[in-house]
Parts: structure tokens; C-alpha cells; sequence
């Protein structure tokens, strides 16, 4: 069984930057897409970048021009890297990596990011 770990969460000040990881523990057969998904206290989860399988990535608009979703798939692992950090996006943020086929869809567990001053 596949086990998405995520890593780099934390605490940060408003401007600042964060990096998330999120390795998988066996292998993933692809094609397979990879998203960073996030979930604020009291709100609906939502997603917050993807990394399609031919390397297509889509954002959404609060978080353009600030994050940037990567993959390597040698190390079967996505980043997200965050830069201009806003109170806003305090938030759990999960991982996801599911087969373009169909075949599989896996969850990451969640880290915390915090932007406070």
C-alpha cells in the first residue's frame, strides 16, 4: 500500500516563505496526476495546485503568481513551494496523487501551515 508523507509545513510571517513535500513510500504507476489541496478552519477543503501528468499545471487565482507546484518523478515526490505567505493561507494542506487511469487515488495525512506574525 502507497503512503503519501508530507513534510515542511509550519510557522511563518506574512512575506515569508514555506516549502511543502510529500514523498510516496512505493512505487506509482503512471501516468499519474499529483495536487496540493488545502483546508482552513471551518471551511471546505479546496484545491489549491496541480501538476498533471505531461507536466500541465493549474492554481488557483488566490494563490497565482505566490505558489509554485513541482514534480519529480524519479523521487515519486511533489513540492509546493509558497512565497509571499498571507494570513489566509493558514490551513491544513494535503497531498493527493491519483492514476490517470483510474486505478488509483491516494491522501496524504496533512500538515500545518500557519502565517502569523
Amino acid at each position: 500500500q502507497v503512503q503519501l508523507v508530507e513534510s515542511g509545513g509550519g510557522l511563518a510571517q506574512p512575506g515569508g516563505s514555506l516549502r511543502l513535500s510529500c514523498a510516496a513510500s512505493g512505487s506509482l504507476f503512471s501516468p499519474n496526476h499529483m495536487a496540493w489541496y488545502r483546508q482552513a478552519p471551518g471551511k471546505q477543503r479546496e484545491s489549491v495546485a496541480t501538476v498533471f501528468s505531461g507536466g500541465f499545471t493549474t492554481y488557483a487565482d488566490s494563490v497565482k503568481g505566490r505558489f509554485t507546484i513541482s514534480r519529480d518523478n524519479a523521487k515519486n515526490t511533489v513540492y509546493l513551494q509558497m512565497n509571499s505567505l498571507k494570513p489566509e493561507d493558514t490551513a491544513v494542506y494535503s497531498c493527493r496523487v491519483w492514476s490517470a487511469l483510474g486505478r488509483y487515488d491516494y491522501w496524504g495525512q496533512g500538515t500545518q501551515v500557519t502565517v502569523s506574525s
